[in-house]
């Protein structure tokens, strides 16, 4: 937590749950990264927070956007960016939203099969497009793999068609994986895709740019490598395979800018010990939030993104916790296996922090599921 967000919290008192998010901390994550890996091209991932002040605070720094659909290059535009500063990063896109964007002057676009290559050969004709290629997700708290890429047998003939269609055969791109905890993961994808780009290279294709995506952490209970790890065991593969030669690089980062920016604060409705047949004299202790997964915090599905979270009695005697949120789904239930222990001392009406939640929160809350309202964001 920031102190400002903290002085926030504690001066404005706002109505539980919201999401409090720092823009200037976006920023100092902004540059951090950009230090980090300096001759990369920022393309931010409009999906883990679209909120107007983050992105106009992007826009002023001159970064680039990742967007996922039509709906997220419009909010792009009207932040102020150029269309020529955003790329259409979703491999699977409907034909309108192609067109949308193309007439709005995009002209960057992601693909991973024959069927996508052909719309946008037919819808966004002479556009530059990269072929997103499968790799290993292991280390990722939220693998990403199995819905998107290709194989690198395959990759290598769709580049190739990309020309015989009148595309710009621009790149090739990867992702290993969100809230990717090893550096390794990142230096066997640029090898293994950064032999297909010297074939390709070699036999013509005029192919100039590696997207390695995002998936750069953030400390949520466990530690995870400082950014400057990541750019350095990126850049000395980097230069293992390509030499001196180095292509155009992009990486789309979205929890690593705005996830430690933002809190969620929460309130605790009920706190109570539920009996079972297995511990009849123990029963084990609920705590139950005014905020679930269908209130924002879908990421804990598995128990895959684990928050740290903050209580008035923190230092106090703790003992072990299932954590839940407030709806009348039996689903809705944070942390049941990952060994939580909150403070003994924790009663209902007391306020509650999860720490750096200011990535995938706002975007994932349901409408009114049960008739909760949806969560409130305050950027400051």
């Amino acid at each position: 937590m920031t102190p400002k967000i903290a002085r926030f919290l504690a001066t404005a008192q706002p109505a539980t749950p919201c999401l409090v998010v720092d823009v200037d901390r976006v920023e100092e994550n902004f540059h951090a990264l950009r230090r980090a890996l300096p001759l990369a091209q920022i393309y931010y991932a409009v999906k883990a927070n679209p909120a107007a002040p983050v992105l106009s605070r992007l826009v002023g720094l001159d970064s680039h956007f990742d967007a996922a659909s039509w709906e997220e290059v419009a909010m792009c535009l009207r932040a102020g960016a150029p269309a020529t500063a955003i790329s259409f990063g979703n491999t699977i896109k409907k034909v309108s939203a192609i067109r949308s964007a193309y007439a709005a002057g995009v002209r960057l676009y992601a693909f991973d099969c024959e069927e996508e290559l052909e719309k946008l050969a037919e819808n966004a004709p002479g556009s530059r497009v990269y072929c997103r290629v499968l790799v290993e997700n292991e280390g990722a708290d939220w693998p990403l793999s199995r819905k998107f890429g290709t194989s690198v047998e395959a990759a290598g003939a769709l580049m190739r068609r990309a020309g015989a269609l009148g595309l710009d055969p621009y790149g090739l791109s990867f992702h290993v994986g969100s809230q990717q905890r090893t550096t390794v993961a990142y230096e066997a994808a640029i090898a293994r895709v950064g032999m297909l780009f010297t074939d390709l290279r070699d036999s013509g294709v005029d192919v100039r740019m590696l997207n390695l995506g995002g998936g750069f952490p953030v400390s949520y209970r466990e530690e995870v490598p400082e950014i400057d790890a990541f750019g350095h065991a990126i850049m000395g593969a980097m230069t293992r395979v390509f030499g001196n030669a180095l292509p155009e690089m992009i990486i789309e980062p979205g929890r690593f800018i705005v996830g430690d920016a933002g809190v969620v604060s929460s309130e605790v409705v009920l706190v109570s010990r539920r009996p079972t047949p297995s511990a009849p004299a123990d029963p084990p202790r609920w705590v139950y939030l005014d905020i679930g997964r269908f209130g924002g915090l879908a990421e804990t599905e598995g128990e895959a993104i684990r928050y740290r979270i903050a209580t008035p009695h923190d230092g106090g005697p703790s003992g072990p916790v299932t954590i839940a949120g407030p709806t009348c789904d039996g689903a809705d239930v944070l942390y049941d296996r990952a060994a939580y222990r909150l403070p003994l001392a924790l009663r209902g009406g007391e306020r509650v922090e999860l720490l750096a939640t200011g990535a995938y929160v706002s975007t994932y809350a349901s409408q009114s599921f049960n008739g909760f309202a949806p969560l409130a964001e305050h950027y400051i």
